[in-house]
């Protein structure tokens, strides 16, 4: 499913005109990203969470060359389905 398709959806649950569903589904997904970059986390009860987490620099190897390095921290984005959701997808 891509974000046309979710306007799409919107558009005919809430019968409105398709350019206020993208609109709502823009401003919808901008809030998302500005709290998760803000506060690291965030959670949608009956869906699931978002967090991220920080982590910690490790050696790796090159695979083309088999030279050793080291991978640098960083932050990364995990998502925790809800007991709700992974029942509705259990479900089919």
């Amino acid at each position: 499913m891509t974000k046309a398709d979710i306007v799409e959806k919107v558009c005919e649950q809430l019968s409105c005109p398709k350019n206020e569903a993208f609109e709502m589904v823009e401003m919808t997904l901008e809030v998302l990203k500005e709290a998760i970059a803000t506060e690291g986390h965030v959670k949608i009860s009956g869906f699931g969470s978002f967090t991220v987490n920080q982590k910690k620099a490790r050696k790796g190897r090159n695979p083309q060359t088999g030279d050793e390095i080291t991978i640098t921290p960083r932050r990364v984005l995990t998502f925790k389905a809800s007991p709700v959701l992974k029942q509705k997808i259990n479900q089919g």
